[in-house]
């Protein structure tokens, strides 16, 4: 057995959701932050058999698509407004932070 973690951008998050449950997958859904750009994200924990690995990552790249985003750099602490100019950055955003983790033991109670 094994757990499946995917970090997903919130975006994504109720099109995979969607996806795991017609597909016959069970998953636990938390809410999460990136420390990057401090947005959202959620974090799917998936327990399954070692021989649907496979199945379980195929639906989490089908639902979870990299894009591009323009964000605005964050003021670095302890600098003076004057020396510091923000502008867009444009960054990739999206995709998933998968984690796939032998299970020693598993209970259902």
């Amino acid at each position: 057995m094994k757990l499946v973690i995917a970090i997903v951008q919130d975006k994504d998050s109720n099109r995979l959701s969607n996806a795991l449950v017609q597909e016959g997958f069970r998953a636990t859904k938390l809410a999460s932050t990136g420390g990057f750009l401090r947005a959202g994200n959620t974090t799917f924990m998936i327990g399954i058999e070692d021989e649907r690995v496979h199945e379980v990552l195929n639906v989490i790249r089908s639902n979870c698509k990299v894009r591009d985003q323009l964000v605005s750099p964050v003021s670095p602490m302890g600098s003076t407004t004057d020396a510091y100019i923000p502008f867009p950055v444009e960054v990739q955003v999206g995709g998933a932070a998968v984690f796939v983790v032998p299970v020693e033991r598993f209970e259902h109670f």
